[in-house]
């Protein structure tokens, strides 16, 4: 335990607390809780949440700055290794990344998955090092600020969150508000906050608590891009690896593009700190600010989403940076900024520490210490992933056959970590099927899980605001007036454009050139469902329907001015990607089918025999009978995944797998394993 003597100096306590840390058992704590970090970036669905959860009762017998060694450095790198998976396959590997997905991934598939990492390991490093050094310089002095900011200013912010989102849309802005409204919508599934009344659950145990993220975010990110695999047919590039630049020269290019957009760095990482400093806006929503904030504010931004590496910059450096702003309230006031925070708060309290004057007083040595773990942190997981992204960078040069048998059966498990209850294999199916349709059809799937995350913050900070000052008094706040004229200004251009684009429309043709497909055809099913929506929730109590509903009629406005653009408006032919060989609706349709039917029978037959041995047998029967692959290599895929699940996520991670009916006949057989 830290001492209660007071040290003689804010410079030499700085340097004593290094001088803790580098000794050799704490930083080989350090190293230790990096690795397990960067491992749990890599696997989509996991997150610093699960990591810190598994890891705070190992630092029991610890003490003070050894546990944090090992906190911190586990939970400082996820935010950069997620980066490989959300550049690789379009997947991001927390929800952090999920901005990062959109050039990154693009790059990738222009061959430039080396530049991409390079900008990306150096730009987090960058945001790292500014997070730690405005956290040492802000904690004494944040106090009045944190003071300040009450429900209405979390309430605008949410908002402003929420908008800026949708307006990254590309240029269907309108279907982004829509499926921003949407997401809000999905957020209130569930319980009521006020009365308790059950809200669009349908009588199923499962929605009671609303809808898990880890199940929503992989079936709308990561079974869109693997089935596109399987119906494309091609390795993730569509490039062999001899023309991806992967090694260190192409890394090099990245750190160059770091190098000269060094302001951006700079500008990106304070503002992920500031972001990171406000309770309640957590790693999607800042991910999303950022990214529209580098937008909106530099040259040519016109190319950010076909692969400008400046889009990988931008959140990137925001990412690692949030995290020295999360611990200036939890350190400071003992308020958490997220849920991880909440953990680690709950780290201090074991390990007797108090957050509030004392971590500023008598145990500021430990507080130096983890503003240096943060940055040692950083340093050592950029290290590593530099080197060792050339490797991991293989993986996207696999043969689908190879790949998708072994990949899908990690994403279930991955899933079954938002409630562990069978549900999440229901969410994250049909998550899946809406997230490739809406790929497809050209929805963009960010905003669905943003208003999905900030929805229960938005109600919360609504109701707290209008019962504090009455019906809309928390709107004449000034910092409220501020970010309500910035979502103005923000919303204000796209919906210009949209309708300076219809009325162009209506002025040539009259309209008389309507069209009805495919999109026209989804657009009035989301019109539909919408509507579906309002007429369930008229019965709910009035304080439950505030904000369902109102959400509900956003989106029923932007979806009905969206089925009229369908319609009527312009657009252009879709042109497939390059490395891409253009297949008939018809091929597409069906290889879909035979893709999300494997899913299906995956799905039904876990409760038979139980989780690990469904992914042991799906591996075998896709690779052997589906892709036609050896029963040699089928086999021995197979062992080796079952093999590693219940090594790392039974015994490491002690994730309780889902009982089975084979189990429930055969006592002896789930006593041995342990597995159904």
């Amino acid at each position: 335990m830290p001492s209660d003597v007071m040290q003689p100096g804010t410079v030499s306590v700085m340097f004593h607390a290094l001088h803790l840390l580098l000794e050799p058992v704490r930083l080989l704590i350090l190293f230790g809780g990096v690795l397990i970090g960067l491992a749990i970036g890599c696997i989509p669905g996991l997150g610093g949440v699960v990591g810190l959860a598994v890891l705070i009762p190992f630092t029991y017998n610890m003490d003070a700055y050894s546990a944090f060694a090992l906190l911190l450095g586990m939970a400082a790198v996820t935010t950069s290794s997620d980066l490989i998976p959300a550049v690789l396959f379009g997947v991001p590997g927390t929800v952090g990344a999920a901005a990062t997905v959109i050039d990154g991934h693009a790059m990738a598939r222009k061959g430039e998955a080396g530049r991409a990492f390079g900008a990306g390991f150096a730009s987090s490093l960058a945001g790292g090092i500014v997070g730690a050094i405005i956290l040492a310089a802000a904690v004494p002095i944040l106090k009045p600020l944190m003071l300040a900011i009450g429900a209405p200013e979390l309430l605008a912010f949410s908002i402003f969150g929420l908008s800026m989102v949708a307006s990254l849309s590309g240029k269907a802005p309108l279907k982004g508000l829509t499926v921003a409204g949407i997401g809000l919508m999905l957020s209130m599934v569930g319980t009521g906050m006020q009365s308790g009344a059950p809200r669009w659950n349908f009588d199923w145990l499962y929605l009671f608590d609303g809808l898990p993220l880890v199940p929503v975010t992989l079936g709308l990110f990561a079974l869109p891009e693997l089935a596109d695999l399987a119906i494309d047919r091609r390795s993730i590039t569509g490039q062999p690896l001899e023309r991806r630049k992967l090694g260190l020269v192409s890394q090099w290019q990245g750190l160059r593009d770091v190098i000269d957009n060094w302001w951006l760095v700079l500008r990106c990482s304070t503002l992920g700190v500031v972001l990171g400093v406000i309770p309640g806006i957590g790693s999607a929503v800042i991910d999303w600010i950022v990214y529209g904030y580098a937008q909106r504010t530099l040259p040519g931004s016109d190319s950010f989403g076909s692969g400008d590496v400046r889009g990988v910059i931008a959140p990137e450096s925001a990412n690692n940076a949030k995290e020295g702003g999360h611990l200036v309230p939890t350190i400071a006031f003992g308020v958490p900024a997220g849920t991880s925070m909440t953990l680690l708060l709950g780290a201090f309290l074991m390990h007797g520490l108090v957050p509030g004057p004392d971590m500023l007083t008598k145990h500021l040595d430990v507080t130096y210490s983890i503003i240096w773990s943060l940055t040692l942190a950083h340093v050592i997981g950029a290290v590593i992933c530099v080197f060792g992204s050339s490797t991991l960078a293989r993986l996207a040069t696999l043969r689908y056959q190879v790949m998708l048998p072994v990949i899908l059966p990690i994403i279930f498990v991955a899933a079954f970590e938002g409630s562990r209850d069978y549900g999440d294999f229901f969410s994250l199916l049909f998550f899946g099927a809406c997230g490739w349709v809406m790929k497809r059809l050209g929805w963009p799937r960010p905003p669905l899980v943003l208003g999905l995350v900030i929805g229960k913050i938005f109600e919360r900070y609504l109701f707290i605001s209008t019962e504090i000052y009455g019906g809309v008094g928390w709107i004449l706040r000034p910092v409220v007036l501020v970010l309500l004229g910035v979502i103005a200004w923000t919303l204000y251009r796209p919906l210009r454009q949209i309708a300076e684009d219809l009325w162009r429309e209506f002025a040539r043709t009259r309209w008389s050139q309507a069209r009805f497909g495919f999109r026209s055809l989804a657009a009035a099913a989301v019109v539909a469902v919408i509507v579906a929506a309002l007429i369930t929730s008229a019965d709910w109590p009035e304080s439950e329907r505030l904000v369902a509903r109102s959400a509900a009629y956003f989106a029923l406005i932007t979806a009905l001015l969206n089925l009229v653009t369908e319609i009527f408006g312009t657009r252009k032919a879709a042109q497939p990607e390059e490395g891409k060989a253009a297949l008939s609706t018809s091929i597409i349709g069906r290889r879909a089918i035979v893709f999300f039917g494997w899913l299906g029978g995956f799905v039904a037959s876990i409760p038979l025999i139980g989780l690990i041995p469904t992914a042991a047998v799906f591996v075998f029967a896709y690779m052997a009978l589906g892709f036609r692959e050896s029963k040699r290599k089928a086999v021995l895929c197979a062992t080796l995944l079952s093999l590693f699940f219940w090594g790392v996520f039974g015994h490491v991670l002690a994730v309780p797998w889902p009982t089975a009916v084979l189990g429930d006949h055969v006592p002896s057989l789930r006593t041995a394993t342990g597995l159904m």
